[in-house]
């Protein structure tokens, strides 16, 4: 995320006259990349929105020549937010109630105890800030209902809660109702870490996340979650133009290490170590595969949960025999649920199975069902490097 310095670095290196154009550039309005049905639910909804707030609290206060005991200026401002960006911070029902209703308070309390209207009007708005801030109810329309009151000369305190409060609540239920009906969600639930799918990428992904939001050390229009998921979208959209045109035949290892039903344990277990891998296909007589066997397998089956005594405990295991007097074979403890994939399918539907599912291998069959490569977690990576790859 580029920072204010590092945009004034880049115009420092270039001649006045290009650094002028590079800086009048920064004024130039960013696009607004939604579509048309998008464009047409905010304006509706700022409509009903308005209407709705407006029409109750005519009917309940009444009104006067200047307008203002019924629908205040501000909220035409949180209108905007609250159906054009209805997942913004800026824009939640607290932010809405409290930055409005709050910072009136603040402004009716500098017109009536500051004298100066000029400083009362700075000090209304700073101090509303620094309430909202405080309060985590940032709105930016907040600091126009604090300016407000200082430049109207209100110094009762019930105007904060008519019309300012009824306002606000009106206009947040209607947002409420609005948003979800048109399939935004409003209030924006924000998403917690034991939602996610693996709990420790998560966390490291979030604290990532936190080093640079503490970096950059400013107020985003967008929740920090939000911003993790858009990230998490744009990595995953990332994946699928890499290896659009990548199939599972293209990157496979065909230097495969198998075994049998019937191997022995400590034969499987000198294979490992020997190739030094973590995985090996059981298949059977026409090379079609029933099983797979792991580390994890051995060591659940060796009774491991932890480093103490593992080597005693794979000795006892490697060395036993079964009451037919044979040793134990791969079959006995080798995981029968093996999940595949074919020579043709593309490889970036398996970036979920590496990523969410705590795959490490995935066999690769042909299309009469015979074992013919596996692709590992260092394949997958190797393969976002280089992608052009060809098979063997």
């Amino acid at each position: 995320m580029p920072s204010s310095s590092n945009a004034g670095a880049d115009a420092g290196n270039k001649t006045p006259l290009a650094a002028a154009v590079f800086w009048l550039q920064s004024f130039r309005p960013a696009r607004t990349r939604i579509n048309a049905w998008e464009r047409w639910r905010i304006v509706l909804g700022s409509f009903v929105g308005i209407l709705v707030a407006g029409l109750a609290c005519h009917m309940a206060g009444g009104t006067d020549a200047s307008g203002l005991l019924w629908l205040v200026a501000p909220m035409g401002a949180s209108a905007v937010l609250v159906f054009g960006v209805p997942a913004s911070p800026l824009a939640q029902p607290w932010s809405v109630v409290g930055g409005n209703t709050l910072s009136a308070l603040v402004g009716i309390a500098c017109a009536r105890w500051i004298g100066p209207s000029e400083l009362a009007a700075a000090v209304a708005v700073g101090a509303a800030i620094g309430l909202m801030l405080a309060l985590r109810c940032l709105h930016p329309p907040g600091g126009a209902s604090a300016l407000m009151m200082v430049l109207g000369g209100i110094t009762d305190p019930w105007f904060a809660l008519f019309p300012v409060l009824f306002n606000a609540v009106l206009l947040a239920l209607a947002g409420i109702a609005y948003n979800n009906a048109t399939r935004r969600a409003y209030p924006h639930r924000q998403q917690p870490v034991a939602d996610r799918e693996n709990l420790s990428q998560a966390r490291a992904a979030d604290a990532d996340l936190d080093a640079v939001l503490a970096r950059y050390n400013q107020v985003l229009d967008v929740s920090r979650d939000d911003l993790q998921a858009l990230l998490e979208q744009m990595k995953w959209q990332a994946y699928q133009r890499k290896l659009a045109g990548i199939r599972c035949a293209d990157i496979m290892s065909r230097d495969l290490v198998t075994v049998t039903h019937s191997t022995s344990l400590a034969h499987a277990w000198a294979l490992l170590r020997e190739r030094r891998i973590k995985a090996l296909p059981v298949v059977d007589a026409d090379f079609r595969i029933v099983g797979i066997v792991t580390l994890a397998d051995f060591m659940r089956a060796a009774e491991l949960e932890g480093y103490q005594d593992m080597d005693a405990k794979l000795r006892k295991l490697l060395g036993a025999i079964g009451p037919s007097g044979k040793p134990p074979v791969v079959g006995q403890i080798m995981t029968r649920q093996v999940r595949v994939a074919s020579e043709q399918r593309y490889l970036v539907d398996l970036v979920p199975l590496f990523g969410g599912t705590g795959h490490h291998h995935i066999p690769i069959i042909a299309d009469n069902g015979r074992l013919t490569g596996i692709i590992t977690q260092s394949d997958m990576v190797a393969a976002l490097f280089e992608p052009t790859k060809q098979p063997l």
